[in-house]
């Protein structure tokens, strides 16, 4: 499984969806897999790579929380659920899309 970060420089929320999607791997038992990041420099590279703001988690080249367009802004994303407003995805939108990836590798 690959999963990569799409960020913007000194992205304030990164290091919380990193710490998220590593604690969430550990308790799936899939601490092997690799986090890669990836900094987002141009409006060019944004659209490139369908980023949809800062940071945008990738699972295999999908964005793990859907509902966001891509945008070539160089931004911060916010996460909602519900009435809660948040820079970073929160660990259970995380699990969620990771369970669904495996479940559909699982199926093929």
């Amino acid at each position: 499984m690959q999963i990569e970060v799409l960020h913007i420089d000194e992205c304030p929320n990164l290091e919380d969806a990193m710490a998220s999607l590593a604690e969430v791997l550990e308790e799936l038992s899939l601490g092997h897999i690799l986090i890669t990041s990836t900094l987002i420099r141009s409006p060019a590279e944004a659209a490139k790579h369908r980023f949809a703001g800062s940071p945008t988690v990738l699972i295999e080249g999908l964005d793990a929380v859907p509902g966001t367009e891509p945008t070539s802004n160089l931004a911060c994303r916010i996460y909602r659920d519900g009435q809660k407003i948040a820079g970073s995805p929160d660990k259970d939108s995380l699990r969620k899309a990771i369970q669904a990836h495996l479940r559909a590798n699982n199926s093929e």
